[in-house]
């Protein structure tokens, strides 16, 4: 059986609002070798899971954020490091959209070329009462469609209107194209996670590979490249 390359990245994402360092591996398994070592120390990290196949270690000063993305690398089958300081003296929104901006680049950094890809994904999940859908297109053409009927104004630490501006943000950076739909639930709670867990489904069945098609362009057009 042919190996392939890794899929992954570390970067850096320094602003006057936000200092990020991040490390993402798209198939689970080590992180790439020039990862700070300090982002791999659980310390006082809010989201902190090892196992044989990943290990995820977030902290964003936003616990409901952690969780959240804790969610999403689980069920993306990612390995994700994560560690942010944000102006959070003023809100949150710089930190959470600083932060899924990071994340949409280590992405589309990690990713690579998408040949060989089965380019689409789609799933739904529940959690509860909560039911919600993701669909996601590795285009290549940034765009992000969020409906989530959210009704609290907070969920723990996070805005309500950031959990959309997240989704947002991070189809922007990763250039895919992002639709996800709450369909039903009482709890904003479960109602955010059930929406967090779909994207992860839909994002690690686009990026399968998808045998006999390697070096292939999943597109009519025959290239994905603006």
């Amino acid at each position: 059986m042919a190996s392939h390359p890794p899929r992954w990245a570390s970067i850096a994402r320094d602003t006057n609002e936000t200092k990020i360092q991040l490390a993402l591996n798209l198939d689970g398994g080590d992180f790439p070798p020039d990862t700070d070592p300090r982002l791999l120390s659980s310390g006082d990290a809010h989201a902190a899971q090892a196992s044989k196949s990943q290990t995820i270690n977030i902290n964003t000063g936003i616990g409901f954020l952690d969780h959240m993305l804790h969610a999403l690398a689980k069920h993306a089958g990612w390995s994700l490091a994560l560690a942010c300081k944000g102006d959070l003296h003023i809100d949150d929104h710089h930190t959470a959209e600083d932060v899924c901006i990071a994340l949409g680049t280590a992405f589309q950094t990690a990713l690579g070329a998408p040949t060989g890809l089965a380019r689409f994904g789609s799933a739904y999940c529940p959690l509860d009462e909560a039911l919600s859908r993701a669909v996601v297109d590795l285009s290549n053409r940034p765009y992000a469609v969020v409906d989530l009927g959210l009704r609290r104004e907070r969920i723990g630490d996070l805005s309500t209107e950031m959990i959309p501006h997240c989704f947002q943000s991070f189809a922007g950076a990763a250039r895919v194209t992002l639709h996800v739909d709450c369909l039903r639930g009482e709890n904003d709670h479960h109602r955010a996670e059930s929406a967090f867990k779909a994207a992860a489904v839909a994002i690690r069945m686009a990026t399968a590979r998808v045998a006999g098609r390697e070096g292939e362009v999943p597109s009519t057009k025959g290239t994905l490249s603006t």
